[in-house]
C-alpha cells in the first residue's frame, strides 16, 4: 500500500514500525494520517505480534492539524469520522509502543497514550496545550492524563498548557522508560521482541482486561478479567507454556 503520511517497515518479520512521515509541520496529525495507521493496522497480519509507533529522533508529533481544526465546528466535530480511527487504534488486539522524542503535543501526546507503553527519548517533551487555542483536547486527553497521572497533575499540565520533560513525565506515570535519544527505537524494539516471543493469546487478554479497567468499575473489570482468564486455561499455548516450564526450555506458543 502506498501512503502520504507515514512509512512502514517489518522487523524481524514479527514486529510492525509506523513512523510519522510529516516533517515539514513536526508530523501534524490530519485526518489522513488516522487514516492511514487504522487501514496498517487492519490489514496487518497474523505474522505480526506487536507494533511501534513513532516519529523519528527530532519530533513524535506536534499535534493536530491547524489547518483541519481552523475549519471545523461543533457538527463537523460530532461527525467526525475521527473519532472511529482513534477508537480503532485503542481497540487494536495486540500491544502497540510509542517510541518518543521530541515534542509529543496535543493530538500526538493523545495518540501515544493510545499506546500501551511508551518509550521516550531524553529530549521528549509532553504536552497538551489545547487551552493555548482557545480549546480543549478532544481525543481523550482530559480522561487519560489523569487516568496516567492522577487529577493535580492533568489539571496543572491541561489548564497551563505548559509542557513537562521526559524525566517529569516518567516521575508522572505517563511513560514507562526514558532512554537516550539514540537508544529509543533500539529500547523499543528489545521489548517488542521480548513480547512477540510470549502467547498471543495470553497477549490479547491482558491487554484486553487492562483496558476494561478504563471503561469500567473494579468490580466490573474483576468479574471481565475472571471470564478471560478462565477461557485461556483450557488453550494449547497454556498447556505448551506448563510444560516448556516444567521441561527447563522455552515456550513454543501458536496463539491457539
Amino acid at each position: 500500500m502506498g501512503f502520504k503520511d507515514i512509512k512502514v517497515d517489518v522487523e524481524d518479520s514479527h514486529i510492525l514500525i509506523i513512523t510519522l512521515n510529516r516533517s515539514e509541520v513536526y508530523n501534524a496529525l490530519r485526518t489522513n494520517t488516522l487514516k492511514e495507521i487504522h487501514e496498517v493496522l487492519q490489514n496487518s497480519t497474523d505474522e505480526i505480534k506487536c507494533i511501534i509507533l513513532t516519529g523519528g529522533e527530532k519530533v513524535f508529533a506536534a499535534g493536530a492539524d491547524i489547518n483541519e481544526l481552523e475549519v471545523k465546528g461543533a457538527v463537523e466535530s460530532i461527525n467526525d469520522v475521527r473519532t472511529s480511527y482513534w477508537e480503532s487504534i485503542k481497540e487494536f488486539k495486540k500491544p502497540i509502543i510509542a517510541a518518543v522524542n521530541g515534542f509529543c503535543l496535543g493530538g500526538g501526546c493523545e495518540l501515544a497514550m493510545h499506546c500501551d507503553i511508551i518509550i521516550c527519548g531524553d529530549n521528549a517533551q509532553f504536552g497538551q496545550p489545547e487551552i493555548n487555542l482557545g480549546i480543549m483536547p478532544g481525543a481523550g486527553g482530559t480522561q487519560r492524563t489523569v487516568k496516567a497521572m492522577g487529577k493535580s497533575n492533568a489539571m496543572l499540565m491541561l489548564l497551563t498548557g505548559d509542557f513537562i520533560d521526559a524525566k517529569t513525565a516518567q516521575k508522572m506515570n505517563l511513560v514507562s522508560e526514558v532512554v537516550p535519544v539514540q537508544s529509543t527505537m533500539i529500547r523499543a524494539l528489545e521489548i517488542a521482541n521480548k513480547i512477540a516471543k510470549k502467547s498471543p493469546l495470553a497477549i490479547s487478554a491482558i491487554k484486553s482486561a487492562v483496558l476494561a479497567s478504563y471503561d469500567n468499575g473494579l468490580s466490573t473489570s474483576l468479574k471481565y478479567e475472571k471470564t478471560v482468564f478462565s477461557g485461556i486455561l483450557s488453550s494449547e499455548d497454556k498447556k505448551e507454556g506448563i510444560s516448556a516450564f516444567k521441561e527447563k526450555r522455552k515456550p513454543n506458543f501458536k496463539g491457539q
